[in-house]
């Protein structure tokens, strides 16, 4: 659970990110003398699966820690995340099999194996 929290609090800026990414230039070869930059960063696994779950279906310790990120992310960052999620027609695509929209979308987490998990709310009628 931990694993998936930390997943879910940089997978807004993460995902966010992935939609507008541009290819990254090649690095350019190291000086022999000079060792890796320490504040590299591995680059974001391809989505390869998208799991939609709702809020609802998850425990209770756990709906606790996504609503504390949904919190801090605030509206903008849920507005980003959503843009993102439209920009995408395979993740789109998989809410829609689910007769879902981005809107009910509230966060996201993308984990090494590429699986993309989107956890929605659905919205009170």
């Amino acid at each position: 659970m931990r694993k998936v929290t930390i997943a879910m609090a940089g997978a807004a800026l993460l995902f966010a990110g992935a939609a507008g990414a541009q290819q990254q230039p090649a690095p350019a070869p190291a000086e022999p003398n000079k060792p890796a930059a320490p504040s590299a960063q591995p680059a974001a696994p391809k989505i390869e699966t998208v799991n939609v779950v709702d809020l609802d279906q998850l425990p209770k310790a756990t709906q606790d820690q996504v609503n504390k990120v949904v919190a801090e992310r605030g509206d903008e960052g849920l507005k980003q995340l959503r843009s993102s999620i439209d920009a995408r027609p395979d993740i789109k695509s998989a809410l829609d099999e689910k007769g879902m929209t981005s809107a009910e979308v509230i966060a996201a987490s993308l984990a090494q194996d590429g699986t993309l998990t989107l956890i929605t709310k659905k919205k009170a009628s």
